[in-house]
């Protein structure tokens, strides 16, 4: 064998380790991204069982707590409310007109179930997400 040929296999079987570690890397990958939707956005952007983000504000009036510790509320982008469901402590800056995103899985015609819901952690902070969310809609009251 040439020392040119064996110079082209040496690259090639680099080549195919590289496209196997890299696809190893990327199914790892896609099982730990977690996309963030509006509640306008939920039903065109999220699939049955996909885990997701959702944000948005609490709707006034909307909490309401079991005695089981199960907590039921709404997120709205002021277009589209969602019910959400979660089991668990709310964080203490958790109230009504809030912002809020509560991680999670949903399923069509069913509540969203939120497994962690994170709140803003002062009076000037509110995810980025939701704020580009509300100033599609419109609804953005704050600084620009």
């Amino acid at each position: 064998m040439r020392r040119r040929d064996q110079r082209l296999m040496m690259i090639s079987a680099a080549g195919a380790v590289l496209v196997f570690a890299a696809a190893l890397t990327f199914a790892g990958l896609r099982d730990s991204i977690v996309y963030f939707v509006a509640p306008s956005e939920l039903a065109q952007k999220a699939h049955a069982g996909q885990r997701i983000r959702l944000g948005g504000l609490v709707v006034a009036g909307s909490v309401r707590r079991d005695a089981g510790g199960v907590t039921a509320f709404q997120v709205t982008d002021g277009g589209v409310s969602v019910d959400v469901r979660y089991s668990g402590i709310l964080p203490d800056l958790f109230r009504d007109g809030q912002g809020v995103v509560a991680e999670g899985e949903w399923t069509p015609g069913q509540p969203f179930i939120a497994e962690r819901v994170l709140a803003k952690h002062d009076e000037r902070y509110m995810p980025r997400e939701v704020v580009e969310a509300l100033r599609r809609r419109g609804e953005w009251k704050g600084p620009q």
